[in-house]
């Protein structure tokens, strides 16, 4: 190396850590104020995966006292949530089926979920039309939902939209298919063409489709489960031709 730029790299040394040297009182003066903002700012609320899994050991993970309520299937969750929810609903997603823990409690239209209900037998919520500008969290405020981003997931859709009439409360014994991908499915799958025949099989059962819903099973679902008895499932209620599983199969 030549002098002069040895010379040079010495001095950009010097100047370096001179900086480093008059910048630490600063950093170090600022920690205490860093250390006090990050014990301020709130702690996130647990989800219920979070909550099943800080029981102690053998202890049972859904007996978590007043505060929080159980919703079915080892799962617990905070009793106001939504806020001013007591028996908060639970929507849940199986392999192959769907159900919600309790009856639905309607509390009335707000911003956001101003839209009309349907009912079933004894009054019972069941349905919800959207309306223009309508958000899942607030469907979900005004049914005590707990989880209504699941809303989307339980009615095969990414975005809701106006006049979509969203199955609240499916019926336990009846199917249901995953919208992501088929149950079993194995790394790697390929989930657009899947998703792309659910969306389409959607479609279809809510116009009553029967022809087109067995046209899309036929040429574009069938060979896209891993297991073909769970395929079967939905070939029997097309071949009896029954509309209100389906319905529910592809809400």
């Amino acid at each position: 190396m030549k002098k002069e730029a040895a010379i040079a790299t010495g001095v950009s040394i010097l100047v370096v850590a001179g900086l480093v040297a008059l910048a630490a009182p600063a950093v170090s003066a600022a920690l205490p104020h860093l250390t006090s903002i990050a014990a301020d700012a709130p702690s996130p609320s647990p989800s219920p995966t979070d909550v099943a899994a800080s029981g102690a050991e053998g202890a049972d993970p859904t007996d978590l006292g007043d505060d929080y309520v159980q919703v079915g299937n080892g799962v617990s969750i905070p009793r106001n949530d939504p806020e001013g929810c007591d028996a908060p609903s639970w929507i849940h997603l199986g392999r192959m089926s769907a159900s919600v823990n309790n009856d639905l409690i309607d509390r009335g239209p707000r911003d956001l979920a101003a839209g009309p209900v349907g009912v079933g037998d004894g009054g019972v919520v069941t349905t919800y039309t959207v309306e223009p500008g309508d958000s899942l969290y607030a469907i979900g405020d005004r049914f005590c939902i707990a989880n209504p981003l699941s809303i989307a997931d339980l009615n095969h859709t990414r975005v809701i939209q106006p006049g979509d009439v969203l199955l609240l409360r499916p019926d336990g014994s009846l199917p249901w298919i995953p919208y992501f991908s088929p149950p079993d499915a194995p790394g790697g799958y390929q989930q657009i063409p899947y998703q792309r025949a659910v969306e389409a099989m959607r479609i279809a059962a809510h116009a009553d489709d029967l022809d087109a819903m067995r046209a899309i099973f036929r040429d574009d679902m069938a060979g896209l489960f891993p297991s073909a008895a769970d395929a079967a499932v939905i070939a029997q209620a097309l071949d009896a031709g029954d509309l209100r599983a389906l319905r529910q199969m592809f809400a």
